[in-house]
């Protein structure tokens, strides 16, 4: 079983990247908030669950442990495979799905593209007392609050921009992000180079 990967991003397509490991590029399926925050070059870190079939091997990679862990919980209720749980997570966060199935609510689900009303159900009830209502990283996977914008801006400086101009673009990026993005350092450093784009050596001073 691939339970993680580490690598480089080939390609990137609306809901799949292809990720070089070793020299080998591997294709991953991913929700489309992932593909649009990754772009060709950057380093990539995903948890990822390998789907066995006759006729494919197929590889699904979360940013977080708690994202695959509902993967693997959704695709074990009747009627769902990993595409749609796929868009269950496309669709909503793990806080979301979680207070969702918490309060007997399948209305979030039927939303979901191939999901219908008899599958919306049985996630409800399926997934019933599996998952809390809980944020999507415990606090000792989050830096502290005011050094999360600093260590992303080192973190560009690192890969050849400017220190005026990976702050103000952290800065730009923090302002609007939700607040688990800015007390994440890989969630702010996917959206600032998604801003930014591919890196670039900058003159000091630029």
């Amino acid at each position: 079983m691939i339970s993680s990967l580490q690598g480089v991003a080939a390609h990137v397509g609306d809901d799949a990247l292809v990720v070089v490991v070793g020299g080998v590029g591997l294709s991953v399926a991913v929700t489309p908030q992932v593909a649009r925050t990754t772009h060709v070059g950057a380093q990539v870190h995903l948890h990822t669950h390998l789907v066995v079939r006759e006729d494919a091997l197929s590889l699904f990679g979360f940013e977080t442990r708690e994202e695959l862990t509902v993967f693997t919980q959704l695709i074990g209720v009747t009627g769902v495979g990993p595409k749609s749980a796929m868009g269950v997570l496309s669709s909503l966060t793990v806080p979301q799905i979680a207070q969702a199935v918490t309060d007997d609510d399948d209305a979030p689900f039927k939303r979901v593209s191939g999901i219908g009303p008899k599958t919306a159900k049985l996630i409800v009830v399926q997934l019933a007392g599996k998952l809390a209502v809980v944020p999507t990283q415990t606090p000792a996977a989050v830096a502290p609050h005011g050094q999360v914008p600093l260590q992303v801006t080192q973190a560009l400086i690192g890969l050849g921009w400017s220190e005026r101009t990976a702050a103000e673009a952290v800065a730009s990026v923090a302002e609007d992000a939700a607040d688990a993005d800015r007390a994440s350092v890989q969630a702010l450093l996917r959206l600032t180079l998604a801003l930014l784009g591919p890196a670039r050596k900058e003159p000091i001073g630029g």
